[in-house]
Order: structure tokens, then sequence, then C-alpha cells
């Protein structure tokens, strides 16, 4: 079998496949069972659109959120290699904490984190 053929094969099985799930939810809908039918959401009727906006104020959290969660991606290598670098590795992390403090300051300042 040449390069080709497997790979114009693997496209129909995937367009196939694709198919296969397009078809059965569109049966879902069809049937006459309204629970089969029905978007499955711990059990409680949606009360808005899938794909609603959100308050632009979740996105100052999510950036906050993922300052934090690269802040953890730098600390683990951080903590294997502080022994070999010394104390300017200690230095360098309190310096990279100290801007992730001041962004803090910066919006809770702007009243990013203000709920109300």
């Amino acid at each position: 079998m040449s390069g080709t053929t497997a790979v114009l094969s693997l496209l129909g099985v995937s367009a196939l496949a694709v198919a296969a799930v397009y078809w059965a939810a569109w049966a879902a809908r069809l049937s006459s069972d309204p629970v089969v039918a029905a978007a499955f959401g711990s059990g409680m009727e949606p009360v808005e659109h899938a794909v609603s906006r959100f308050h632009v104020r979740w996105y100052t959290v999510t950036m906050l959120f993922l300052a934090f969660d690269m802040e953890m991606v730098f600390m683990y290598p951080w903590t294997r290699v502080i022994s070999a670098m010394g104390p300017s590795a200690v230095i360098e992390m309190f310096v990279f904490l100290a801007v992730l403090l001041a962004g803090v300051a910066h919006a809770w300042r702007e009243g990013a984190l203000r709920w109300t």
C-alpha cells in the first residue's frame, strides 16, 4: 500500500466516523423521547444559551489565573536547581514574584477583583 493510499484511506475512515456521529445526533433529535433529545447538563434545564457572552470581568480573572499558573510552571524547575545556582536563583525568583504581586496589586487597585 502506498503512502497516498494509506492517507486517503485514513481520511475516508475519519470522514465516515464524523458522519456517523452527526447521524447519531440527528437521530437523537428526531426521537420522540424528550429526555434523549435534551442536552445533558447535570440533570437541570439550561437557563441560557451555551455560547452566551460573559461579563468582561471574567477575562481579568482568567488573566490573573494564567499569571499564577505560569508562576507554578516556573517554580517547579526552580526548586530543582536552587542548590546548584545559589543565592542568585533565590533573588531572581523573588523578583519574579514581586512582578506578579505588582500585577495583582494593580488589578486590585483598578477594582478587577470586586464582584459587585
